[in-house]
């Protein structure tokens, strides 16, 4: 567990963070985000386990990680998908977003096959130094109409191999399950 400046990283899922946490949550993303962020990323953070951090101030640092299916050479694996991710401006620097980061990396390692996330140029620096790397093959989805592919992802998505399992072969495509919104 991660604390520093008396405060402290802490994990529950989302059922057990209560409207009034959820509110800030979803403040601190909309604020992080320039207004950015949109009732579907707003979904996609939601059903997994969040890590977060507090101060006096209230919420200070928050990121989770979601179940996601992906098919890769015919077999379906249960990735985890970090999203969420963000840290109030005048706590920028200080470590906070590394900390969550090593707690929704926790989650990935002991209860998924992979974690998968994607990032802006900017962000991708961070996640790229804890071991995060670029998905070197193809992206899909597997839609209402069947499987289609994303082009346009592929070079954003990272992955991270969890507790010491190989990752996929990028000489296949991930093909990710249906979501509304961003799909990747």
């Amino acid at each position: 567990m991660w604390e520093g400046d008396g405060m402290t990283v802490r994990t529950a899922p989302t059922h057990a963070l209560g409207a009034e946490r959820l509110a800030a949550v979803r403040a601190l993303l909309d604020a992080a985000f320039d207004g950015d962020f949109s009732a579907a990323d707003w979904d996609h953070a939601l059903g997994g386990v969040h890590a977060w951090i507090e101060d006096a101030t209230g919420l200070v640092a928050h990121g989770a990680v979601v179940q996601r299916r992906v098919l890769h050479r015919g077999r379906s694996y249960r990735i985890g998908y970090v999203e969420g991710v963000a840290v109030r401006a005048d706590a920028r620097r200080r470590g906070l977003g590394g900390a969550v980061m090593d707690a929704l990396e926790r989650v990935v390692d002991g209860t998924h096959r992979f974690g998968a996330l994607s990032a802006s140029d900017e962000g991708a620096a961070l996640y790229r130094g804890r071991g995060w790397r670029v998905w070197d093959g193809r992206i899909a989805v597997l839609g209402p109409d069947g499987t289609v592919p994303l082009p346009e992802e592929e070079g954003g998505l990272l992955v991270r191999p969890a507790g010491g399992l190989d990752l996929p072969d990028p000489g296949a495509p991930l093909v990710f399950d249906w979501r509304d919104g961003d799909v990747v």
